[in-house]
């Protein structure tokens, strides 16, 4: 939530509760200024007395209104930040009806007390001055104003009847009074509409910020859940297939009484289980863990060649797998090597279990800014566009050249794919160049 937007508000809310803490002392004060004038010329008379007691009742009446509208303002809860907009427009609907209930006596009731008091002195005049900004308030805009106007002749006359004899100071004072009380009470009216739109404001942001984090998480699993589709791809499941494929190897092996080669196979299979664990255990740990050191990466394709090849031959299918580095190697960042060796586990295992190749390349070059992965094989080869426009499959096959691609795009690189039915195939990657130290500088949070 922007914190201008919430000191609008703050400052908005302090000066309404300012104005109306003024309107209140106003009242008190004027009318106790009333009561000392009167006791001053007139002393202790029955009339002074009666218009001490009526003041008091005055006040009294003045005090519980603002206390029970304070209780229902935010006694109820209208206030409370943790309400959602519909549960706060329902409190402050339930607020406002149960103050009409009242408030029309209630304002009734302080009027009837203040003419009465004007009755027995025009000291209490002043007092119409606050009532000006009650009625202002708490009624509809015209007929406050015809109120205001009826208020100011009953001080005029009051005045008038005082002094026995009309003076313009007499006209204009209240005049001039009730006029700056509706500007003022317009400028409240401003403010409090203003206020309230600010709290509307806030609300909606509020609840905006709480929508967006609600998209970013869910925006995060899904990339999450995305990256780890990929990653088991390429290596759990290519690995589990390899092991399948093998076991039915083994299983003819033993069959056909070659125990010697049965052995072989089973023993490949134990050590495709055991880097298949070692992977599971990375994944759970959430490390993947590249070398960042310069020829890791091209040591760990290596590797992923001899896995392949040793996986082909246990199963029956040899494909003599070769590797090749080109240009001076360099440091790259972790997510780049983590790509290339994923891209190149992706497109061996399509070698082993699809192509039928005898021989399969791969090429990794370092050419200045960019980095390139080429897989060659001398299979059967297909036709790219028919595969391009195949169904997606729903059995978790068929996953690994589009999300291949993608994975190689969302880093900023391409990736071709050149065949043709019976002279093999080429995959061809390209990666812009990141040096190690450079994804960590990114990286890290701006203070």
């Amino acid at each position: 939530m922007s914190h201008e937007t919430t000191a609008e508000s703050s400052s908005g809310h302090a000066v309404l509760m300012l104005m109306r803490i003024s309107l209140h002392v106003a009242f008190a004060t004027l009318l106790m200024v009333g009561l000392i004038r009167m006791f001053s010329v007139q002393g202790a008379s029955p009339r002074s007395l009666a218009a001490a007691a009526l003041a008091g009742l005055l006040a009294a009446l003045y005090l519980a209104g603002t206390l029970v509208e304070k209780r229902n303002a935010a006694g109820h809860g209208v206030l409370d930040a943790t309400d959602t907009p519909g549960e706060r427009g329902r409190r402050i609907s339930q607020v406002v009806r149960g103050i009409k209930r009242y408030t029309l006596v209630w304002l009734g009731a302080v009027t009837l007390l203040w003419l009465l008091l004007l009755l027995l002195s025009a000291d209490f005049s002043w007092v119409a001055f606050p009532l000006f900004f009650l009625h202002l308030h708490v009624l509809p805009r015209r007929a406050a104003v015809a109120v205001v106007v009826l208020l100011t002749a009953a001080v005029v006359l009051a005045q008038w009847a005082q002094a026995a004899a009309l003076q313009l100071p007499m006209v204009l004072g209240p005049s001039f009074g009730a006029a700056f009380a509706v500007v003022m009470a317009t400028v409240y009216r401003s403010l409090l509409a203003e206020a309230a739109a600010q709290r509307r404001a806030v609300a909606e942001l509020r609840r905006l910020q709480e929508e967006l984090l609600a998209a970013q998480h869910e925006a995060g699993v899904l990339a999450e859940r995305e990256r780890l589709a990929r990653d088991i791809h390429d290596t759990l499941a290519q690995g589990l297939s390899s092991i399948v494929l093998i076991s039915r190897a083994a299983e003819s092996s033993l069959a056909a009484g070659q125990p010697d080669l049965t052995l072989e196979r089973l023993q490949t299979i134990q050590a495709a289980a055991s880097e298949n664990l070692a992977e599971a255990r990375s994944f759970v740990r959430g490390v993947h863990g590249p070398d960042p050191a310069a020829g890791a990466l091209a040591s760990r394709i290596r590797q992923v060649c001899l896995a392949v090849q040793r996986s082909a031959a246990a199963a029956g299918t040899p494909v003599e797998v070769r590797f090749r580095a080109e240009g001076e190697p360099e440091v790259l960042a972790g997510e780049l090597q983590e790509a290339l060796v994923r891209a190149a586990q992706s497109t061996l295992a399509n070698v082993f279990k699809h192509s039928g190749a005898a021989t399969a390349v791969v090429t990794l070059a370092f050419m200045g800014p960019e980095v390139s992965l080429d897989v060659y094989d001398d299979g059967q080869g297909f036709d790219p566009s028919r595969v391009a426009a195949a169904p997606e499959r729903t059995d978790g096959t068929g996953y690994g050249l589009p999300q291949l691609r993608a994975r190689i795009i969302s880093l900023g690189g391409g990736i071709s794919v050149d065949s043709t039915p019976g002279e093999g195939t080429v995959v061809g990657i390209r990666l812009p160049v990141t040096p190690a130290s450079q994804l960590d500088l990114e990286s890290t949070p701006h203070v």
